[in-house]
């Protein structure tokens, strides 16, 4: 098993900090990012960048992100424990780390197949449920679980995706960063939560301006 009482310290001092800057003021949501070992996400070479609140390279042209993105990003679902909820990247599984800590039932959907088995063997070694992983596009979704209390997208897209929007349930939030796609000293994108009120109706809410990796695939940057 991996060590995950390394940097406990370190840890405590990442909530500490996220919680005096007031973007993460959801306690389960802090508790969760205490809760797990950043560090077992980056290459060894590169522990000690681990909680630093900022993104860092994963490989593959992807970042995990930075953890008062990942805490805000959460803290706008409005988690409850049991809620059916799809991760679009998953990334390093830092994420998905996260929201299995809020007690949530998880799907999550990979594009790049290198990250993927990564991703993989990262959460398995922790214990974590792998079996809603998924490798393939993540802007249509994953009918098979739908509809979802909560969809959360770790990468920009040039607008909400629409098999996402049906795949929510009446009442369900999505959380996307739109826009175009980010290049240095280009447009940033607008992280936006959408919030399903009736079956074609949905309430819109933004939340500042961020710069994430593209989202790739069929409604996705190509």
């Amino acid at each position: 098993m991996p060590d995950t009482y390394r940097h406990r310290g370190q840890r405590r001092a990442l909530v500490a900090e996220l919680r005096r800057s007031g973007l993460v003021r959801d306690e389960p949501v802090l508790a969760a990012l205490g809760a797990v070992p950043r560090h077992l996400f980056f290459e060894p070479a590169f522990e000690a960048h681990a909680y630093q609140d900022k993104a860092f390279p994963i490989g593959e042209g992807q970042t995990i992100s930075q953890p008062s993105t990942v805490g805000f990003q959460t803290q706008l679902l409005g988690l409850r424990p049991g809620e059916r909820v799809l991760e679009i990247g998953t990334g390093s599984g830092y994420q998905y780390a996260v929201l299995c800590q809020l007690g949530v039932r998880v799907q999550s959907i990979e594009f790049n197949p290198v990250l993927f088995e990564r991703a993989q063997r990262r959460l398995s070694a922790l214990g974590l449920p792998t079996a809603g992983l998924h490798l393939g596009d993540g802007s249509l979704g994953w009918p098979a679980a739908a509809p979802y209390d909560a969809i959360l997208v770790t990468a920009g897209a040039p607008a909400p995706p629409p098999a996402l929007l049906r795949q929510l349930r009446v009442g369900g939030r999505l959380v996307v960063p739109v826009g175009p796609e980010a290049t240095p000293g280009g447009a940033p994108q607008q992280l936006l939560r959408l919030t399903r009120e009736s079956e074609k109706g949905f309430a819109r809410e933004a939340f500042g301006e961020y710069r994430f990796v593209p989202l790739r695939g069929e409604a996705g940057h190509v």
